[in-house]
C-alpha cells in the first residue's frame, strides 16, 4: 500500500481528524481542505523535494569567503514551500496563515521529510516564529515572526557551545546592555528603550548551528541562549542565568525592512557530517568585531521575555523541534522501508525450500518469498508506521491543547510532556533500525551509492542526537517526567492505555494483546517505583536508557492494539487492513517481550555501569 494511503488511514479513520473542522478555529476546513493540502505538499515534494535528494547529499554547503554556497535545488525547494504558505499554516488568518490544525500541518510537512530531510521543510524557521508568538513583544512578532512565516526570513536555534555542549548550564556566551561610547556618539535610542526590545551587545560562540547560515533567505534570525552578568559582573551560575535573545544577522528596523548594517554575526566554519549534508550545519562567532555595529565589536540582539527565563522560553521551541526530530526520524524509516519493500518485491534470488531442501532446477524467487526478509521488512512496518501513528497523535495532542475544552486541553499538555520524550527517542533508535534493515535487504548493493537506503542511514543517524541525546532524553522522563505533579502525566497516560486495554477485550482476536500490554503497563508502573525507592537519583537514573526503551516500546504497544481497533472498525475489509492486524500481532509477539530485560536492570537499580571503574575499560 503507499505511503499515502497509510496516512489517511491514521488521520481519518484513526484520529478522525476531519472532526475538527467542528471547533471553532477550523470551522472553514473540512475534509475537502485537508485533503488539498496534503496534494500540494505532497506534489512540491515530489517535484521539487526528492529528485534532489541524492544531488544535496553529493553537492555539500561549501564556503567561498563571501557566503555559503548551496545547489539550486535547495533555494527553488525553499521558494515552493515559503509559496505553499506551510511555514504559517496553523496561524491565524490575521496574520496570513490558514488556521490548519497541527494535526494536518504535521501530515503534510511528512512529505517533504521523506522527499528529502537534508532540504529542510522550515522546521526551525517555523519553531522560531512560534517561539516568537507565544514569548515576543507584539513588536517582536510583527517584524520578526511575520516575516518567517512568510518565508522572507529564515530562524534558527542557538544553544550549544563548543565547551559545553548539551549542558547549557556551562554556556559562556554573554549579553551586557549596550550602552557604550559609540551608542551616546550615534545618538541611538537608549538600550533599555528599543522599540525591538531590551537592546545588549553580545559575544560568545555557538557550535552545531543548523541553517546558520546561507542565502536562501533576506534575513536569519538566530534565536540565542546567553547569560547577562550579574551585579559582581560575573555571569549567573547555572541554567537561572540564561536569557534569551534574538540576534539577526542583517539589522532590521521597526518596519522590519534591512537597515543595511550587517551585525556582528560570523561563520566561523562548516561542520561536514555523516548525513544532513544538504542542511548548513555551522560554528558562529558572536560579536568578535568581524562586523562592527556602530564601530564597536558586540552583536546586536533584543531579550526575549524576561531576563533569566530564557530557557523556559526556549524549551517551547525546543519541545516542538524535539517532535519534530521523531518525525523526521520516522519519515527516513518510511523512506528505507518503502524502498526495501520494492525492492524485495523484484529481486529475484535463491530458492524454495521443500522437503528436500533446495531444488536448483526450479526457478528464482523474489526474496520477498523468503521468511527473513518478511521479518525484517515487518520490523521495518511496525516501527515505522507505529512511529508515524505516535506523530500523529502527538499532533493531534497539540490541537486539543489549543482548542479542546479547559480540562481535555490540560490532559492534553500532561500527556505531551510525558510523550514528548518518547517521540524524539523512540522513533531515533528503532527507524534508524529500519534503516539498517532495509540496507540488509538490498544485500551488497545496500551500501553502495547506487541505492537510496545508505543515505537514509546516513541522514538518520544524525536523529539520535539532534534535539538532545538518549541519556538525556531518559533523564527527562525518570527524572522529571513520570514524576511532576505527583504522578499526574503518567497517571493520565495509563488511564488511557487502560481504556485501549478494555475496549479491545471486547475482540476475540485482541483480547490476548490487551492482557500483554496490562501486564506491561504494570511492569512499567513497578520499576518507576523501584528506580525511586531509595530515594537517590544516582541509583534511580543508572538505568535511564532501558527504562525509556521499555517505557517506549509499552506505548508503541498501546499506539498498534488502538490502531487495530480502528482497523476492526473499518468500513472496507482488505490486505491493508489485514495488513495493520498482522502488524499489530508481530509488534506484540516479537517487541513486547523485549521490556522484561531492560526492566529487570531498571527494578533491580543495577549500578553496573555507573559503578564500573574508568581503569577497567
Amino acid at each position: 500500500m503507499s505511503y499515502r494511503q497509510t496516512l489517511e488511514f491514521l488521520l481519518y479513520q484513526w484520529l478522525d481528524a476531519a472532526a475538527l473542522n467542528q471547533r471553532t478555529r477550523f470551522a472553514d476546513h473540512s475534509r475537502e481542505t485537508f485533503d488539498a493540502v496534503l496534494d500540494t505538499c505532497e506534489r512540491i515534494a515530489r517535484e521539487k523535494y526528492a529528485p534532489f535528494n541524492r544531488t544535496v547529499d553529493i553537492e555539500e554547503p561549501r564556503f567561498d569567503g563571501e557566503k555559503v554556497i548551496l545547489p539550486q535545488a535547495t533555494h527553488e525547494a525553499q521558494k515552493a514551500y515559503a509559496a505553499s504558505g506551510m511555514l504559517s499554516a496553523a496561524q491565524d488568518y490575521e496574520i496570513g496563515g490558514m488556521q490548519l490544525p497541527y494535526t494536518v500541518e504535521s501530515a503534510a510537512n511528512s512529505f517533504f521529510a521523506m522527499a528529502s530531510i537534508s532540504i529542510g521543510s522550515g522546521m526551525l524557521t517555523s519553531g522560531n516564529a512560534n517561539l516568537l508568538m507565544a514569548h515576543g513583544t507584539p513588536l517582536q512578532k510583527e517584524v520578526f515572526a511575520r516575516n518567517e512565516f512568510a518565508g522572507r526570513f529564515s530562524g534558527t536555534m542557538c544553544l550549544s557551545e563548543p565547551q559545553a555542549g548539551s549542558s547549557l548550564s556551562d554556556i559562556a556566551t554573554r549579553a551586557v546592555p549596550d550602552e557604550g561610547p559609540s551608542v551616546a556618539a550615534d545618538g541611538a535610542t537608549p538600550w533599555n528603550q528599543d522599540p525591538l526590545g531590551p537592546r545588549y551587545r553580545l559575544t560568545g560562540n555557538k557550535m552545531w548551528i543548523s541553517a546558520g547560515e546561507h542565502e536562501l533567505t533576506e534575513n536569519i534570525i538566530h534565536l540565542v541562549l546567553a547569560k547577562i552578568p550579574g551585579p559582581d559582573g560575573k555571569p549567573v551560575p547555572g541554567t537561572r542565568g540564561i536569557s534569551l535573545f534574538i540576534v539577526p544577522k542583517k539589522l532590521v528596523d521597526t518596519q522590519g525592512h534591512l537597515t543595511g548594517e550587517r551585525n556582528d554575526v560570523a561563520l566561523a566554519g562548516l561542520n561536514h557530517k555523516c548525513g544532513w549534508r544538504g542542511t548548513t550545519n555551522t560554528l558562529l562567532n558572536f560579536g568578535e568585531g568581524k562586523y562592527p555595529v556602530l564601530g564597536a565589536a558586540g552583536a546586536i540582539g533584543y531579550l526575549v521575555g524576561e531576563p533569566g527565563q530564557g530557557l523556559s522560553c526556549m524549551f517551547h521551541m525546543m519541545n516542538e523541534a524535539r517532535i519534530g526530530i521523531g518525525m523526521a526520524a520516522t519519515m527516513l524509516g518510511m523512506a528505507g522501508y518503502q524502498a526495501s519493500l520494492d525492492y524485495a518485491k523484484n529481486r529475484p534470488q535463491g530458492r524454495p525450500m521443500g522437503p528436500a531442501g533446495k531444488d536448483s532446477a526450479k526457478a528464482q524467487i523474489r526474496i520477498i518469498e523468503h521468511a527473513d526478509v518478511k521479518r525484517m521488512l515487518l520490523a521495518q512496518k511496525v516501527w515505522c508506521e507505529g512511529s508515524l501513528a505516535l506523530q500523529l497523535y502527538c499532533a493531534r495532542l497539540v490541537d486539543e491543547q489549543h482548542t479542546g475544552p479547559v480540562q481535555a486541553a490540560d490532559e492534553a499538555r500532561l500527556l505531551l510532556e510525558v510523550l514528548t520524550p518518547i517521540a524524539k527517542s523512540w522513533p531515533s533508535e528503532w527507524c534508524l533500525e529500519a534503516n539498517s534493515l532495509a540496507i540488509q535487504i538490498h544485500g551488497g548493493y545496500g551500501y553502495t551509492r547506487d541505492f537510496p537506503v545508505e543515505q537514509y542511514w546516513r541522514d538518520n543517524r544524525l536523529n539520535m542526537i539532534h534535539e538532545g541525546t538518549h541519556g538525556i532524553q531518559a533523564l527527562d522522563l525518570l527524572g522529571r517526567k513520570v514524576l511532576m505533579e505527583n504522578g499526574a502525566g503518567l497517571a493520565l497516560l495509563a488511564d488511557r492505555i487502560g481504556n485501549t486495554i478494555d475496549r479491545a477485550r471486547r475482540h476475540p482476536e485482541l483480547a490476548e494483546f490487551a492482557d500483554q500490554l496490562e501486564q506491561a503497563l504494570q511492569q512499567v508502573g513497578v520499576a518507576t517505583r523501584a528506580a525511586w525507592s531509595t530515594g537517590q537519583p544516582t541509583e534511580a537514573l543508572a538505568n535511564a536508557v532501558p527504562y525509556m526503551q521499555a517505557f517506549g516500546h509499552t506505548v508503541l504497544a498501546w499506539v498498534w492494539l488502538d490502531v487495530a481497533l480502528a482497523t476492526l472498525g473499518a468500513t472496507t475489509s482488505d490486505m491493508a487492513n489485514r495488513g495493520r492486524l498482522l502488524a499489530a500481532r508481530f509488534f506484540f509477539h516479537y517487541e513486547l517481550p523485549k521490556i522484561d530485560a531492560w526492566l529487570k536492570v531498571v527494578q533491580a537499580r543495577d549500578m553496573t555501569c555507573a559503578d564500573f571503574p574508568e581503569e577497567a575499560f
